[in-house]
């Protein structure tokens, strides 16, 4: 295909995506209702629910302000050539394929995270602290921005460069190998990111002995879930919203819990939670998530393979040669309809997941302290309790809360 004509179909994907999102968005902030829900009455104040529907306003508008601020410098470097005059002037500095690709990606990825600081800043100090959620301090929000680079440079760099020397080294079928290699990396990451990944942003604590662990060993050993550690991390060290999840493959589970979830709900709502969590496990949620996650990178592999090779992508991408870094970013562009669909696809997946964890801890514990406990985590963080199914259908990993009420109570 030729170079110009696969520049006009990544221009025009790159467009379509940013106008079907912004029409989402556009959808989904006209879908306000201002009539508290009865489901929901007894935990709203006509106030609090007021600010609810402010603090998605001000989200969806500073959404659409960083999202053209995003698309305009896109479509600036695309129709200027502006990826391929980038690769020409390292090319003065690199000539090594492997590292003219770390260096280009860290160069841009840099460049994209340095011009869109000043949003990051504003949602986080302005937005957030409006409505009374930031509890980040600026010394916490930089050390993260340094340990986000680290880590972007160790595992993203070093998985970048294995591909480029496969790609070099093996030709088409290093998909095969590389695919292996990924599977191996997220199974790794699904193990150990509580124990390697994690501590180096927030600080883990057992839970103590009391009441609530005591109320957690009942419960596990009632629907004989494998308890391993039980942690408490520092959340509230960067926001008042809360959360619970656990990690782990095998049969010893660390649960973690975030503090300021402890403080917020009673002992039956924080058991109800976690009985939702074990859900998931009973179900083999996590286990089929992986295969999934797998089988999706393993086939977008693929099909880079058969597109890695063409010079024409960096042509496009106005390369005045061939370079593997400009093809992998042209294939991101002309792949993301197909990753668009399969995206679709898990998060209808990861929606039908939440409905029937709910409906295990409803039936293995207390349906209404599960009830009240999402009542009260959509109250905390001013939840937006109508949002249009169009919006709910492309985004929404979670059903709505009022959804996820009426199957609870049905």
């Amino acid at each position: 295909m030729d170079q110009q004509v696969i520049l006009y179909i990544i221009i025009g994907i790159v467009a379509v995506s940013y106008l079907f999102d912004q029409f989402l968005e556009y959808l989904n902030l006209r879908h306000r209702r201002t009539d508290i829900p009865p489901e929901v009455e007894a935990y709203y104040d006509r106030e609090k629910y007021q600010r609810s529907l402010d603090y998605h306003r001000d989200q969806t508008q500073f959404g659409f302000v960083t999202a053209a601020f995003g698309f305009i410098l896109t479509m600036a470097m695309l129709v200027t050539g502006g990826f391929g005059w980038i690769d020409g002037q390292l090319r003065s500095y690199v000539q090594h394929d492997v590292l003219l690709a770390l260096a280009f990606f860290g160069l841009i990825g840099l460049a994209s995270d340095i011009l869109t600081l000043p949003f990051q800043w504003y949602a986080t100090f302005v937005i957030e602290e409006k409505y009374g959620f930031n509890r980040t301090t600026v010394k916490t929000f930089i050390l993260d921005k340094l340990k986000g680079y680290l880590l972007a440079a160790v595992i993203g760099g070093g998985l970048l460069a294995l591909l480029i020397y496969l790609v070099r080294v093996i030709g088409p079928n290093f998909w095969i190998w590389f695919s292996l290699i990924a599977a191996a990396f997220i199974v790794f990451m699904n193990m150990f990111y509580t124990s390697l990944i994690l501590p180096m942003f927030n600080k883990l604590t057992l839970l103590p002995d009391g009441e609530l662990k005591s109320a957690i060993a009942e419960f596990a050993k009632k629907v004989d879930f494998p308890l391993g550690n039980i942690y408490v991390i520092d959340g509230s060290k960067r926001s008042r919203k809360a959360n619970a999840f656990f990690s782990g493959i095998g049969r010893k589970k660390k649960i973690v819990l975030y503090d300021t979830l402890i403080a917020n709900h009673s002992v039956e709502e924080l058991v109800a939670v976690l009985a939702h969590e074990v859900g998931h496990y009973k179900k083999k949620h996590m286990v089929w998530g992986l295969v999934l996650s797998i089988l999706q990178v393993t086939f977008t592999l693929w099909i880079l393979s058969l597109m890695v090779y063409n010079e024409n992508l960096s042509f496009a991408l106005g390369g005045s040669q061939y370079a593997i870094h400009l093809n992998l970013l042209a294939f991101a562009i002309l792949f993301s309809p197909i990753s668009g669909v399969a995206g679709l696809l898990m998060t209808w997946y990861s929606r039908k997941n939440e409905y029937e964890a709910d409906a295990f801890a409803r039936t293995h514990y207390d349906g209404q302290a599960l009830a009240n406990a999402l009542k009260k985590l959509s109250v905390d963080s001013l939840s937006y309790l109508f949002p249009h199914p169009w919006y709910v259908f492309f985004h929404y990993s979670h059903p709505p809360l009022l959804k996820r009420l009426e199957s609870i109570y049905a």
